[in-house]
């Protein structure tokens, strides 16, 4: 498997993972997304509401002739990758995930083995040009034709030192055939028991910085935001098969799709 992961130690992705009903966790992972919730008040509708988003996202993008994907800080596989949703609607579209996470590294490319249209790398996306440069990259992304730039759940975990803005321009630049942007990204909204929540990330391998609605949106600058805009996520595009919450904001994370080209 390569690198082995400190199993004593709680991460983002394998937490997430557990959130959403995977199998790629471990008892401190467990341990800590159960203590998380309880902090925080919630259950794992948040993740699973995050979840929908990417996939409506995804789906709206293959409707706008979209026909590559790279997937950044793209987690453990689970039900509903983005390869399955898009390849189900377009057998030809092309998808590179990127993680820097060896759980998730290795179960992808088990998972993606035998599907030539499909590549897992393992790179930090802070580093932009190595996520560009890497071979698998450049063998299934023209970026002088549309692509769908994914950054799902990911920047709550880059902190402003790391230049978050700076590190989205960097592939927005890139894509010189234009496309879209999916964004979502947590935010405590002034609640004491969100706060609460995200101190206990401080624990782990990743720690969660969460960011205003306006700081968010300022990650989206040099697109043009599909409608409804900036909104919780069971507000994009709902269809119907999101768990239901009293509070849209209960969600706990915005999510964005913006056009740019």
């Amino acid at each position: 498997m390569g690198e082995q992961p400190d199993v004593t130690r709680p991460n983002a992705a394998r937490m997430y993972d557990y959130m959403l009903g995977g199998s790629a966790n471990f008892a401190a992972d467990r341990d800590a997304a159960d203590a998380m919730m309880a902090a925080g008040g919630t259950t794992t509708a948040p993740a699973r509401l995050n979840r929908a988003f990417l996939r409506r996202a995804v789906r709206f993008m293959v409707e706008q002739g979209v026909e590559q994907f790279l997937d950044l800080g793209s987690g453990i596989p689970t039900a509903g990758n983005v390869h399955e949703i898009a390849q189900a609607a377009n057998p030809m579209a092309r998808i590179v995930y990127v993680d820097n996470e060896p759980v998730a590294v290795h179960h992808a490319k088990e998972l993606l083995a035998g599907n030539d249209r499909t590549a897992m790398i393992k790179a930090d996306l802070c580093d932009v040009e190595s996520v560009l440069g890497h071979a698998q990259t450049r063998r299934l992304i023209d970026f002088t034709q549309p692509v769908g730039l994914l950054m799902v759940a990911i920047f709550h975990f880059i902190p402003d030192t790391d230049r978050p803005a700076d590190i989205v321009s960097g592939y927005l630049r890139a894509a010189t055939g234009g496309g879209y942007l999916a964004i979502s990204h947590f935010s405590d909204n002034g609640l004491v028991q969100a706060k609460e929540a995200a101190s206990l990330y401080r624990r782990t391998a990743t720690p969660v910085v969460a960011r205003s609605r306006a700081e968010i949106s300022a990650l989206l600058a040099g697109t043009d935001l599909v409608e409804p805009g900036l909104v919780w996520t069971p507000e994009w595009h709902p269809d119907g098969g999101d768990p239901a919450l009293d509070t849209p904001s209960d969600a706990r994370i915005y999510a964005a799709v913006g056009a740019f080209s």
